[in-house]
């Protein structure tokens, strides 16, 4: 046998780590009521329209907020559905599908005499025995012999599996799996035992908006905006505390609110939640009224379209359209306490044309700032983290490895540049090294690394990069126009 060439010549691959991904900020998340996602698995994901009607059928409040999410145009690409717990909700046992062999009648009218045990709300097993299916049509019929044998709970067949659920609600409320009993047992035909049940969830407790909100945020980290579309929506008071927790999160989102009260027009009402929502000065939440209570997923729809890749693609909200939105007719005044309030529109013109107006947050700040600012922290943050993830050794603690850290921050910050979001501008603001106010930024960025000779022993000692400073200069955008025009006869 020839001897290998390792003997001689080793080669070993290494294989450098993928870049960590950075964060979606094109995903909103609807918070709705129907009893359609379970308080386990809280939030499903949605790419069409055709999936989330599948789900909640036509009527649904979750699904009416999703047909103008993507109706929008050009159309986001990503929904989540997750579920508010607005009522405290009962354990359930959901069985495992049957195939069409396993749902054929015969396999029951034979079994005059089945039997099994379950256990309803942690109290005793019950042993539900003689159940007889001679008669039964259909397996809504077996369904029906269970639940005359069966106490506290019911037993149902949604049209693919059984499902028995607790008669009570809240966190006690629960069903146990289905096991072998007297007679003929059918704890298997059911297929609610432990081995073939695909879904065992105890009852929940009544929550509130904002415990909603939170346990969301504990749930994914996939989605960047949240709204409530419920059959009873929050109180105003309730949505304030949700917009209290947005503010205050470490991984940033925004919350979105739909306005129906029109007291919300009138100069002298001063507590209706726009002005509240203002007053807080909320620079992650925004309202916008309209008689469509649906509304402001429209607004999402079309702010979540934004590829942050591509060029010139970051957008203004004001001037774009609600489709399918009935757009309100306001009177000058009404725009105007609605301007002051911070509270966004969709209304009409004179010239036959209908557009949202403002596009604002209820602190100080555009919608299309925020966005595109979470954007470029998450980029900075991921691009400095690669950096340091991806390297086969170490990133030196000296000039030039911090030099590696600027030059990822300068792609993000080329990035920002690239997709309009900076742009090249005088610096208004309190210089930091080589950068003066009223200097010129011709990259429309500046980055500024404290030398290492400058650094403290401590913080070397703590292996700590020197602070690195960034001066950008946001694009902006024009939404108001004066034109004097001077005629001379």
């Amino acid at each position: 046998m020839a001897l290998p060439v390792s003997n001689l010549v080793r080669v070993v691959i290494n294989l450098s780590p993928l870049a960590a991904a950075r964060r979606s900020f094109g995903v909103l998340n609807i918070a709705g009521d129907s009893n359609v996602i379970d308080g386990s698995e809280r939030i499903r994901t949605y790419t069409t329209i055709e999936g989330v009607a599948l789900d909640f059928g036509t009527s649904a409040p979750e699904y009416k907020a999703a047909a103008l999410y993507f109706g929008q145009s050009p159309k986001p690409k990503t929904l989540m559905i997750s579920r508010w717990l607005r009522t405290a909700t009962s354990g359930f046992n959901k069985g495992g599908i049957l195939s069409t062999a396993e749902q054929l009648i015969s396999n029951w009218t034979a079994i005059t005499n089945g039997g099994f045990v379950i256990a309803i709300d942690g109290g005793a097993a019950q042993n539900l025995t003689g159940l007889n299916f001679g008669a039964v049509t259909n397996l809504n019929g077996v369904a029906t012999v269970i639940n005359v044998a069966l106490a506290d709970a019911t037993c149902t067949w949604n049209g693919s599996q059984f499902v028995i659920t607790s008669d009570t609600t809240g966190v006690s409320s629960t069903v146990g799996y289905a096991t072998t009993g007297s007679g003929t047992n059918i704890a298997s035909l059911l297929k609610l035992t432990s081995a073939l049940s695909v879904d065992n969830v105890d009852g929940f407790a009544a929550e509130t908006p904002v415990e909603c909100a939170a346990a969301l945020v504990n749930k994914s980290a996939l989605w960047y905006g949240l709204m409530f579309q419920a059959s009873t929506q929050p109180t105003d008071e309730q949505s304030l505390l949700v917009s209290d927790f947005i503010e205050a999160l470490d991984l940033s989102r925004i919350y979105g609110v739909t306005i129906t009260d029109t007291s919300v027009l009138s100069a002298v009402v001063t507590d209706d939640l726009a002005s509240l929502q203002k007053d807080a000065g909320y620079k992650k939440s925004f309202c916008q009224y309209s008689e469509n209570a649906y509304a402001i997923a429209s607004l999402f729809g079309r702010m979540f379209s934004v590829n942050f890749s591509a060029n010139r693609s970051t957008i203004t909200l004001m001037y774009k359209q609600e489709p399918s939105v009935t757009a309100e007719d306001l009177d000058v005044n009404q725009a105007a306490v609605l301007k002051d309030k911070r509270c966004n529109v969709f209304t009409t013109y004179v010239n036959d044309t209908s557009i949202i107006q403002y596009g604002v947050m209820s602190g100080s700040a555009y919608i299309d700032e925020i966005h595109g600012l979470d954007w470029l922290q998450d980029a900075v943050q991921n691009a400095c983290y690669n950096v340091l993830y991806q390297s086969k050794t170490k990133v030196p603690q000296t000039d030039a490895g911090v030099n590696q850290l600027v030059n990822a921050i300068g792609g993000a910050c080329e990035e920002a540049v690239n997709n309009g979001l900076v742009a090249p501008g005088v610096w208004t603001a309190d210089g930091f090294g080589q950068l003066n106010t009223d200097d010129y930024l011709k990259s429309g960025y500046y980055i500024y690394a404290q030398p290492l000779a400058l650094q403290s022993q401590a913080d070397r000692e703590a292996r700590l990069s020197p602070p690195i400073q960034v001066a950008v200069k946001l694009a902006g955008a024009i939404q108001e126009v004066d034109v004097l025009i001077d005629v001379n006869r």
